[in-house]
């Protein structure tokens, strides 16, 4: 692998900013300090951040089965450009990750194919807790449950089921809050409503607060019962924030919360000119919400921002609201997204590093990644803060080739991404002769 000398750059960790140069060796960060030593590799960082690569806990990469989406190579390679180092992707692929053999098998694609690191979450349904119980928690990230709607038999609506994983499981549990019911009796009266007219402007109306509210709820109380240790997903709501608490560390927390960079850019006024092109679950609400989630990450009642990376073809997009799917395309972006709020003086560089990387890592307990330390794996970026740079179709790298932000300019830019100590994206060019490492947890 050779030797990376990373030289004179700004390094952002653990809450300080200071000078200095990183050695890269063996896949690990050797030293960080000012070093004298030539390396075979050398970098000149003067000007740039270095920065903990990032860890995304929630993305869809589509493989297997709905591959003409995306891929766990094409999308792990968009991650890597935009500063991601590891991901956690999500187990409603077709077929659904339900089974240890299934789940296993996206390991052995990743293992071929992925150009960040990567692990995947074991998905529930409501007949599956045998092969629940069977997850290894040193390599598996977590468990998640769909408490909304969801593709196939992955919605876990049965009270008996949801409290009998809860109970058993002693892993993490991850979840998508949003109560399927409600969601159902929104549809039907806002058609009623609007008949043809119906469109991405009343998404926010149909999926709720008050869906959110209730699913998130009652996750919370379920957890609270059991002592189950588990992670809410893209918060969308201001009234969901006081379900988390900000008043310890988040290593003595058993209830965590997770906001995505889509909660904290759009709003509900975005609707009239993004259409379904910003259409998630859970939707895009009021712009109280977002200062409000906003709030919450900056105080500590959210602990961790990720992506919900989750793209659809244009063509999908663009059918009529109700055919739509939810989700889009997210993990070029995400970083590059926030440095714009950074440059607002909306968060520092420093929360920025934390919400992303450190914390992340904390929460899944995850082996020597998300810090700038000697002995822990060399997942960094290099990001020039002051480099304009305008998202068109000639820019994107995630496979459907659209983004929410095509025509925004962006003031910041990754220009290096180191994964495992390799230097796997220089300025618009990947080198994939190295592929991503399986994730190990602390536990």
């Amino acid at each position: 692998m050779g030797t990376i000398k990373i030289r004179n750059a700004n390094i952002v960790n653990e809450g300080q900013i200071f000078q200095g140069d990183v050695w890269i060796e063996g896949g690990l960060i050797k030293q960080i300090g000012k070093i004298a030593a030539e390396a075979d590799q050398t970098i000149d960082a003067t000007g740039k951040y270095l920065l903990p690569g990032l860890i995304d806990d929630q993305v869809h990469f589509r493989e297997p089965g709905l591959t003409h989406k995306a891929t766990i190579y094409t999308e792990s390679r968009a991650a890597v450009a935009g500063g991601i180092t590891s991901y956690m992707e999500m187990p409603n692929t077709k077929p659904p990750a339900v089974t240890q053999v299934l789940l296993e098998e996206k390991y052995e694609i990743a293992s071929r194919t992925s150009l960040a690191n990567y692990s995947f979450f074991m998905g529930t349904t409501n007949t599956n807790i045998e092969e629940l119980l069977k997850t290894n928690p040193k390599n598996v990230c977590g468990i998640k449950i769909f408490m909304g709607s969801s593709t196939g038999d992955m919605l876990v609506d049965n009270t008996a089921m949801l409290d009998e994983i809860f109970s058993k499981v002693k892993m993490l549990i991850a979840i998508h809050a949003e109560e399927d019911p409600i969601v159902r009796a929104n549809t039907e009266k806002y058609k009623a409503l609007y008949g043809d007219k119906l469109n991405a402007t009343h998404h926010h109306l149909i999926r709720s607060e008050e869906a959110c509210y209730e699913s998130s709820s009652k996750a919370v109380a379920l957890a609270k019962k059991h002592g189950t240790r588990l992670h809410i997903l893209h918060i969308s709501t201001a009234k969901e924030l006081d379900l988390f608490r900000n008043d310890i560390p988040l290593e003595e927390k058993k209830i965590t919360a997770e906001a995505c960079v889509h909660h904290l850019w759009f709003s509900n006024e975005d609707y009239a000119t993004k259409g379904n092109y910003i259409k998630w679950n859970p939707a895009v609400k009021t712009v109280a919400d977002r200062e409000a989630i906003w709030q919450a990450v900056l105080d500590g009642r959210i602990d961790v921002i990720a992506t919900d990376h989750a793209p659809h073809t244009i063509e999908e997009k663009e059918l009529p609201y109700l055919d739509a799917p939810s989700g889009g395309p997210l993990v070029q972006h995400s970083l590059v997204a926030l440095l714009d709020k950074y440059h607002e003086g909306k968060i520092s560089l420093e929360m920025i590093v934390e919400k992303t990387a450190h914390n992340v890592a904390k929460l899944f307990q995850i082996e020597k990644r998300g810090f700038i330390r000697e002995g822990y794996f060399a997942d960094m970026v290099l990001v020039d803060l002051n480099s304009p740079w305008t998202v068109g179709k000639n820019t994107i790298v995630s496979k459907c080739n659209w983004s929410p932000f095509e025509g925004h300019q962006f003031k910041s830019k990754v220009t290096d991404t180191f994964v495992s100590g390799h230097w796997a994206y220089h300025d618009g060019t990947f080198n994939e002769e190295q592929k991503g490492a399986r994730l190990i947890f602390e536990r």
